[in-house]
C-alpha cells in the first residue's frame, strides 16, 4: 500500500521537472535571437539580397547606406547564387551610373546644402594583379601611350561640376556633386580583359576588373579626405558588341540547364546596384597638388581667359636659371613656362610646382598638350643639354707670366682656363663671348687674332673658327688699340 500510495507523488515530481526544464530552455530562446546576435540588416547586406534593395518595405531595412550606385548594365544570368555578380561591358562605350542620395531625414545634416566629391576607379579583382598593379598599368601605358583607362562622357553625364581626370592616374576620375539633385554620371573603360592576360594557345580569358566608388565630404580645413561611402561592382570588358554577344551566350546556356539547375543561379538583373565595401587603401586622398582639369583623349579642354582671381598675389622675382628646378613653386614654374614659350599651357599647369611638373612622363605630357608641344615641353622639363657645335678653352697670359700654362704649372702654380662654348661659329660670337668673360662691352675688342708661324698674327675670320679644332686650348693675350679704348686679343 505504502508503494501506491508513493507513486502519484514520483509522477507529480518527474512532471515539475519537466515543466522547469521546459521553462528554461524557453528562457533563453529570446536572448539568442536578439538585435545584438542576430540582425535582419545583415542578411540583406548578402549580395543576393542587395538587386532587391529597392523593393523591400522600409520597415525591413534597418540600415540603409547614405547613397546607393547604380549602374545601368544588365548582369550576367551565368552567376551562381552566392556569388558576386558580374556585368559585361563594351569597350569604349558610355554607360550611366546613378548617384542616389539614400539619407533619413535629419541623417547626415552636415553635407545638407553642400557638395561631395566621388572619385571612380577602375581595379583590379584578382588579388594576385592587385600586388602588381603599377607594373601592369605601366605596361598598358607603354602599350597604348597617349589613351586612358578611365574617362568620363562629360556631355552625356548630368549634375557633375568640376571633373578632372590626373594624367599620372590613367585609371581614376574625380568630381563634386550635389546628394539633393539629379546626378548620373556617364563613364567609359578603354581597356579591354584580355590585356592582362597571358597569350595562351587556343584562346584566352580575360580578367574581371572591379569599379569603385569613394565618397568624402568637406573638411574644415577644405579638402574633401572625410570618407562616407564606398561601393564597388564586379566587370568584364570587350571589344565593342563583344558584351552583347557574351550576354547573349550566357542567356542561351541558361535557357539550356533544366529547372534545378536554374535555381542555383541568380537571375539576371537590368541594373546593377554596386555593394557597399571598404575606401581603397593604397591611395592618399589628399593631393600633394590639385590635379589638372579635366582632359582625355576623347573630349576637348577649354583653357578659358586665364583672368586671375581677386587674391592673386604678385608673382616673385623671375629665377636666374632656366633649367626648371624641384624646388621651384607654382609661381615660379608659371614664369618659367613664359620664358621657354609655352604659355598656352600656363593655364593648366597653375597649380603645378616644379617637382610636380617634372614628376610627369612623356606620355603624359602628350597626351595634356599633343604631340608637338608635349615633345617640347618633356626635352624642356627633362633639360637636355645640347651639346655646343664648338668648344675652346682659354687663359689669360697676364695671370701667368710669359710662360705657357701646363695643367699644374711649374713650381706648383695652377693655371685656370675658361671654358667657351661656341654655337653659331662666327668671329662676332666669340668676340661676344670673350667679352662676356672679361667683364667688358663687346665693342671694346676691336680684332681677333691668332698667332701664326714665325710669330704672326693672322685676323680670325668665320672660316678660321669654323676649322678649330674641337677642345683647342689657347692663351689670350691683350694688345691696346690706337687712338681709342679698344682692344685687340690674341690667340696664342
Amino acid at each position: 500500500m505504502a508503494w501506491a500510495l508513493k507513486l502519484p507523488l514520483a509522477d507529480e515530481v518527474i512532471e515539475s521537472g519537466l515543466v522547469q526544464d521546459f521553462d528554461a530552455s524557453l528562457s533563453g530562446i529570446g536572448q539568442e535571437l536578439g538585435a545584438g546576435a542576430y540582425s535582419m540588416s545583415d542578411v540583406l547586406a548578402l549580395p543576393i539580397f542587395k538587386q532587391e534593395e529597392s523593393s523591400l518595405p522600409p520597415e525591413s531595412q534597418d540600415k540603409l547606406l547614405p547613397f546607393q550606385y547604380v549602374l545601368c548594365a544588365a548582369t550576367s544570368p551565368a552567376v551562381k547564387l552566392h556569388d558576386e555578380t558580374l556585368t559585361y561591358l563594351n569597350q569604349g562605350q558610355s554607360y550611366e551610373i546613378r548617384m542616389l542620395d539614400n539619407r533619413k531625414l535629419g541623417e547626415l545634416p552636415e553635407i545638407n546644402g553642400k557638395l561631395v566629391k566621388s572619385i571612380f576607379r577602375v581595379v583590379f579583382h584578382d588579388r594576385r594583379l592587385q600586388y602588381t598593379e603599377h607594373q601592369q598599368l605601366e605596361g598598358w601605358r607603354w602599350n597604348r601611350p597617349g589613351d586612358r583607362i578611365l574617362d568620363i562622357d562629360i556631355p552625356m553625364s548630368v549634375g557633375i561640376i568640376d571633373p578632372r581626370a590626373n594624367p599620372t592616374q590613367l585609371n581614376t576620375v574625380e568630381f563634386l556633386w550635389d546628394p539633393s539633385k539629379r546626378t548620373s554620371v556617364f563613364i567609359q573603360v578603354h581597356c579591354i580583359s584580355t590585356e592582362f592576360t597571358l597569350r595562351k594557345h587556343g584562346g584566352e580569358k580575360g580578367v574581371p576588373f572591379r569599379v569603385q566608388i569613394d565618397t568624402f565630404r568637406e573638411s574644415e580645413s577644405g579638402e574633401y579626405t572625410e570618407h562616407l561611402h564606398s561601393a564597388s561592382c564586379q566587370i568584364k570588358v570587350f571589344k565593342p558588341k563583344g558584351a552583347d554577344r557574351k550576354q547573349k551566350t550566357d542567356r542561351e546556356k541558361m535557357e539550356k540547364r533544366t529547372p534545378h539547375e536554374k535555381e542555383k543561379y541568380q537571375p539576371s538583373y537590368e541594373t546593377t546596384i554596386l555593394t557597399e565595401c571598404s575606401p581603397w587603401p593604397e591611395v592618399t586622398y589628399v593631393p600633394s597638388a590639385p590635379s589638372p582639369g579635366f582632359n582625355s583623349s576623347h573630349s576637348g579642354f577649354s583653357l578659358g581667359d586665364g583672368s586671375g582671381s581677386p587674391s592673386h598675389q604678385p608673382d616673385p622675382p623671375a629665377p636666374l636659371a632656366d633649367t626648371l628646378l624641384p624646388t621651384w613653386s607654382p609661381q615660379e614654374a608659371q614664369q618659367w613656362l613664359h620664358r621657354n614659350r609655352f604659355s598656352t599651357f600656363s593655364r593648366l599647369f597653375r597649380n603645378f610646382s616644379g617637382a610636380d611638373l617634372l614628376r610627369l612622363t612623356r606620355e603624359d605630357v602628350i597626351q595634356i598638350c599633343g604631340p608637338a608641344d608635349g615633345i617640347r615641353l618633356f626635352n624642356a622639363l627633362r633639360g637636355r643639354v645640347v651639346r655646343p657645335r664648338l668648344t675652346i678653352y682659354v687663359c689669360q697670359e697676364s695671370r701667368q707670366g710669359t710662360e705657357p700654362p701646363r695643367g699644374d704649372g711649374d713650381g706648383g702654380t695652377f693655371f685656370v682656363y675658361h671654358a667657351v662654348y661656341l654655337e653659331e661659329l662666327t668671329a662676332a660670337e666669340l668676340a661676344e663671348k670673350l667679352a662676356q668673360l672679361f667683364r667688358v662691352p663687346a665693342q671694346h675688342i676691336q680684332h681677333i687674332y691668332k698667332q701664326g708661324p714665325t710669330g704672326i698674327h693672322v685676323l680670325v675670320s668665320d672660316e678660321m673658327i669654323q676649322n678649330f679644332p674641337d677642345e683647342s686650348c689657347f692663351v689670350l693675350d691683350t694688345m691696346k688699340a690706337e687712338g681709342n679704348d679698344s682692344y685687340h686679343i690674341i690667340l696664342k
